[in-house]
């Protein structure tokens, strides 16, 4: 959505990483594994793959979901920013519940193709699961289990959390409410993105 609204592209270390393994390539078999059981890739490999991506696409604005997920990703990335001459302008936090995260992933539908994300219950595609993008199958992610999501939330507990203070040091940390409908969240993120633009 933030890409349509404003030409900023988006991605994420896990859509970086999908796109490895369907391309077949060394870097995608060896973080196959790690990524079906909910683990983190390591630090050094995802921050060299957004480092990578930054320098093809970064020029123009950016926006990273998922990224970064540890201290030491969030200290890296403001060192290759400095190194780019480019800023960080916002760090959105969105909050949700145990219980949120849980119906959304078992729920959960992706676009192997472009990364488009929705619901199976969404009306407009319980029927026909066909990207509204790329016209690519949307799909089940098969690290969408609740296995893994354990897994997930007890690293977001002792290796994500800590980001919250680090980015409101930095006076650029702006909570959202993440347990609203798709279209509320938006309009809240929308509004921090246009504030900042228009300075």
């Amino acid at each position: 959505m933030i890409t349509l609204h404003f030409g900023i592209p988006v991605t994420s270390p896990g859509a970086i990483l999908r796109r490895e393994r369907a391309l077949g390539t060394l870097l995608g078999q060896d973080t196959a594994d790690v990524l079906r059981s909910g683990g983190l890739v390591s630090d050094k490999i995802i921050i060299e793959l957004i480092e990578d991506w930054l320098r093809l696409h970064g020029g123009h604005g950016f926006v990273f979901d998922g990224f970064p997920r540890t201290l030491p990703q969030a200290e890296s990335l403001m060192s290759m920013l400095t190194k780019l001459r480019t800023a960080l302008d916002l760090a959105i936090w969105l909050e949700v519940s145990e219980e949120t995260v849980r119906d959304r992933i078992t729920g959960r539908l992706q676009c192997g193709e472009c990364g488009f994300t929705t619901s199976s219950s969404s009306a407009q595609f319980a029927n026909r699961p066909v990207c509204p993008y790329c016209d690519g199958r949307l799909e089940r992610r098969n690290d969408d289990d609740l296995g893994v999501l354990q897994t997930r939330l007890q690293e977001f507990r002792t290796k994500t959390e800590p980001l919250g203070a680090f980015y409101k040091r930095l006076s650029m940390l702006h909570r959202i409410d993440g347990n609203r409908d798709r279209d509320a969240v938006f309009a809240d993120i929308s509004k921090l993105i246009e504030d900042k633009t228009a300075k």
